[in-house]
């Protein structure tokens, strides 16, 4: 069988909408002759007869009602193709694992809108080392953790703070502040995939015990019932508070870095405006 070709079903669609060639013709811009070999050569490589041609109409044959169902599929799939990679300039998808950017993100959504009203931001969580990237989900990603991938550049935009999330009952939720050394023997909630807590951030010997979760609901979770702790990036506290969960500095332990990360060899038109306002957020504090 010959090869389809999207002009072909273009024309289809156009014959049956329009209701004759002639019709066709002039929504498509082309000849009558044109929309009658374009016709022929779709019955041709389909081996099927499409239409019925009287004097007075067109009309689908079942074979062609099913062919033309398909086909408008078909062409609205390849337009909404079209739409996603020409987008670039009027949509922006920002990824992130866990949290946004914390405290900036109200901030960084309406600056983002006043000065960029022509480009839709839209903030997209996905639980993956790349927060997306990688994924097609995102065009640019806030991550914590950098990204051991050749295709990505990253910039460092900000630093946050480590926290200790505790059940509101436990007798460190009384602190103001907590050291690592407090966490020895405690059971840590951590999410190897994406979590910016690995066991190095502690000392060899003086190592808590290590749960694996799967997502931030589950760490939320598990913390306020008392089973864990977490130790998380200040952004957390802010984008996840929760009845029975209090949030304690950890004075100790270094802070995190928070990157923006994007397409090495194919950026996102607007990332370059992305890294400066964030970084200007996190600069004011």
């Amino acid at each position: 069988m010959n090869e389809l070709e999207l002009r072909q079903l273009r024309c289809l669609v156009a014959i049956v909408d329009e209701g004759t060639f002639t019709d066709a013709a002039i929504a498509l811009g082309v000849s009558q002759a044109a929309v009658s070999r374009t016709l022929a050569g779709l019955e041709r490589a389909l081996g099927v007869r499409l239409l019925r041609r009287t004097s007075r109409e067109v009309t689908p044959t079942a074979t062609g009602l099913r062919v033309v169902e398909r086909a408008r599929r078909v062409l609205g799939d390849v337009a909404d193709l079209v739409q996603e990679a020409t987008s670039g300039h009027t949509r922006l998808r920002i990824g992130y694992a866990w949290s946004a950017v914390g405290r900036h993100t109200v901030a960084f959504q309406r600056g983002w809108n006043a000065a960029h009203p022509g480009i839709d931001l839209h903030l997209i969580r996905v639980n993956s080392p790349s927060a997306g990237l990688s994924e097609g989900a995102c065009d640019l990603t806030v991550v914590r953790r950098p990204l051991d991938d050749r295709r990505f550049d990253t910039a460092i935009v900000g630093l946050e703070r480590r926290l200790c999330a505790l059940a509101a009952d436990d007798p460190l939720a009384r602190r103001r502040s907590v050291r690592l050394a407090d966490l020895t023997g405690r059971t840590v909630m951590t999410d190897r995939r994406t979590g910016t807590t690995t066991p190095d951030l502690w000392p060899p010997g003086a190592r808590p015990a290590v749960e694996e979760i799967r997502s931030v609901d589950d760490w939320l979770t598990e913390i306020a019932a008392g089973r864990g702790i977490g130790v998380t990036a200040e952004s957390t506290a802010h984008q996840y508070p929760r009845t029975g969960i209090v949030y304690r500095p950890v004075r100790d332990a270094e802070p995190v870095a928070v990157r923006l990360a994007w397409w090495r060899d194919d950026p996102h038109p607007a990332h370059q405006a992305v890294l400066e306002l964030l970084s200007e957020l996190y600069r004011s504090g």
